[in-house]
């Protein structure tokens, strides 16, 4: 349940088109409802800009049943990340309605109308081999209701592919940035704009990369000043970041 959804709730108990008791059944599993190993938080997206999202992986398709149940029930949107086809397929059985990303492995379940919210963000990926990472990024920003843009395998090997969009680069409020092997690519995005930079190390890349941690101590040392690093292959993490930046700037309801 949102901080919308909660006004509402409240106004149409002031105005009396809502019983009381019928407010406090919507009210009962706030602020977190047990579901059996899971305590689902409810009241997440009263403090952030979105409701709780489920990671999959770990998770049995038995576990994540409830789980997506509950957050339904309390009219949030659903998202499950890091999920597997077959993880997904079974979540579809029950919930038809849920859209599933193979590329992303990312699962969304609308439940209440998207909310649109201002701020543009254009997630950067470095080869095709980043795409995976870079895709969470989209569907997540996506999902939590901001204009998003994709640039594809626009990496340092040949650099003339990421000018001839520098146009595109200065024209959004955040970046997000996503690339493997020497991860050069956010220090060269961060020199030439002047929004927030999420740089996000993937791991791809031959043995010395070290399965991301080579792209990882590139970014976190890079020369263009204030970028922010998130964990390898973390797309969602830089989705979240964004959604924050972005937030940040708008009103206090």
């Amino acid at each position: 349940m949102d901080a919308s959804t909660l006004h509402e709730l409240l106004r149409a108990v002031a105005a009396g088109r809502l019983a009381p008791d019928a407010a406090v059944q919507r009210l009962r599993h706030l602020p977190f409802e047990d579901v059996g190993d899971t305590l689902v938080d409810h009241h997440r997206a009263l403090r952030q800009p979105l409701a709780e999202v489920v990671y999959g992986a770990g998770k049995t398709a038995e576990q994540l049943q409830p789980i997506v149940a509950a957050l339904q029930r309390q009219g949030s949107n659903v998202l499950v990340t890091r999920l597997d086809a077959g993880k997904a397929e079974a979540l579809r059985t029950t919930f038809p309605a849920a859209e599933y990303d193979p590329l992303g492995r990312i699962l969304s379940l609308r439940v209440a109308p998207p909310t649109v919210r201002p701020g543009r963000v254009l997630v950067v990926c470095a080869g095709t081999s980043d795409l995976p990472v870079a895709r969470e990024a989209v569907v997540t920003a996506r999902f939590a209701g901001h204009e998003v843009q994709e640039l594809k395998d626009v990496g340092v090997a040949g650099l003339h592919r990421l000018l001839a969009h520098t146009e595109a680069l200065r024209s959004v409020d955040v970046l997000i940035v996503v690339a493997g092997m020497e991860g050069a690519l956010p220090s060269v995005v961060g020199g030439l704009v002047a929004a927030p930079v999420i740089a996000v190390p993937t791991s791809v890349g031959y043995g010395a990369a070290f399965d991301g941690v080579a792209a990882l101590l590139g970014m976190l040392n890079s020369c263009a000043g204030g970028i922010t690093v998130v964990n390898i292959d973390n797309g969602f993490g830089a989705a979240m970041a964004a959604c924050r930046i972005l937030a940040a700037r708008e009103p206090t309801p």
